[in-house]
């Protein structure tokens, strides 16, 4: 009697979801921060898209055993949802909070990120440099909480950049799935072993 082997049928790889909402949203919120537009898109984006859509993909992340992955995209699926809840609750009055507690609020999510930035240097280059200008982005966003508010315009162009690596990593996952080979190098690990 013979048997036969019922192939996996191919999935998609969550990530490219993930970094494509991780990207899109932080660009937006940049053109914010540098002062080319208003609050509203960015809310709604980091709602849905920054939000929701990364922690789908996180979840998606999880079940692929990928504990990075599941990480990233949920915290900062979370990040982007809290962030847009916060600037709601202070356009209505509900819960408001002063410069100051965001500020608290965003040393806590470069903590979150410090870690996160250890753990990319293991994978590969692009991801160590996507998280080395996020956390980067952080602190000068932090410096701009705390009274130095130039510094959230500079974080603005240098999250600008860390949005377009994001985007890189998405482009790299599609068009070397789509050619079959690697069109875009993700470049080594910053640490082996």
């Amino acid at each position: 009697m013979s048997s036969t082997t019922a192939s996996t049928p191919k999935q998609g790889n969550p990530a490219v979801v993930g970094l494509a909402g991780f990207g899109l949203t932080t660009l937006v919120l940049q053109f914010h921060n540098v002062g080319w537009a208003g609050n509203g898109p960015m809310i709604w984006l980091g709602l849905v898209f920054g939000g929701l859509t990364q922690l789908i993909a996180g979840f998606q992340e999880k079940s692929m055993g990928n504990n990075f992955g599941y990480c990233a995209f949920t915290g900062y699926g979370a990040f982007w949802i809290s962030l847009c809840l916060m600037l709601l609750g202070n356009h209505f009055g509900i819960f408001p909070a002063s410069g100051t507690d965001v500020g608290w609020f965003l040393v806590a999510w470069t903590l979150f990120t410090v870690i996160l930035w250890i753990g990319s240097m293991r994978i590969h280059g692009a991801m160590a440099i996507t998280f080395t200008l996020l956390l980067i982005g952080f602190v000068l966003l932090d410096i701009g909480h705390f009274g130095y508010p130039i510094c959230n315009k500079i974080a603005g162009y240098e999250l600008m950049a860390c949005a377009l690596a994001a985007w890189y990593m998405m482009a790299r996952i599609l068009l070397n799935d789509l050619a079959g080979r690697e069109v875009l190098p993700a470049g080594q690990p910053w640490i082996k072993g």
